[in-house]
């Protein structure tokens, strides 16, 4: 546990590196899937995050090289934020705090749902952990039920999530 936790600081850490400087490259990296964001535009659940992922200028790293595990909430899960809340993070000068809000979704490195049913916490590009619960077969990221797994991408891995997840 402790070098996995390691391994994810360091890969958090070089991934922060990326997002700062843009310097990531767009484009598909195997086998044939669309990388994350287009493997989200295509799945037709997620228009919420993938606006929100516009906004906040993360289109590039999340087409970049990676790999990463998306914990992806769908537009039901961003419906469900109170009233306003998301129109509110859209606006421009908010787009620290979105960014801030999208990088707590994700975790450096593919983290596959076998892998973390294996975990009890992950820490995110965000810098802060988020609480991997495995319960009767079914895993939880914070307050957040898993209710798709393992949709490979070029570049990583989504998890589809029924919440939005609220960094501290």
């Amino acid at each position: 546990m402790t070098s996995f936790k390691a391994v994810t600081r360091w890969m958090s850490i070089g991934a922060t590196g990326l997002m700062m400087a843009g310097a990531v490259q767009a484009g598909n990296h195997d086998h044939g899937h669309p990388d994350i964001v287009d493997t989200a535009v295509a799945a037709g659940q997620f228009e919420t995050l993938v606006a929100a992922v516009e906004a906040a200028g993360l289109v590039d790293t999340l087409k970049g090289e990676g790999p990463f595990t998306v914990f992806a909430p769908t537009d039901e899960a961003f419906a469900a934020l109170p009233e306003g809340t998301l129109e509110e993070l859209l606006l421009p000068e908010n787009q620290e705090t979105l960014q801030a809000i999208l990088t707590y979704h994700v975790v450096a490195g593919k983290v596959m749902a076998e892998d973390a049913m294996g975990l009890e916490s992950a820490e995110t590009v965000q810098g802060q952990e988020i609480t991997i619960t495995t319960m009767d077969g079914s895993v939880m990221i914070n307050e957040a039920n898993v209710i798709q797994a393992d949709i490979e991408a070029s570049n990583g891995v989504i998890h589809v999530i029924d919440a939005v997840l609220l960094p501290e």
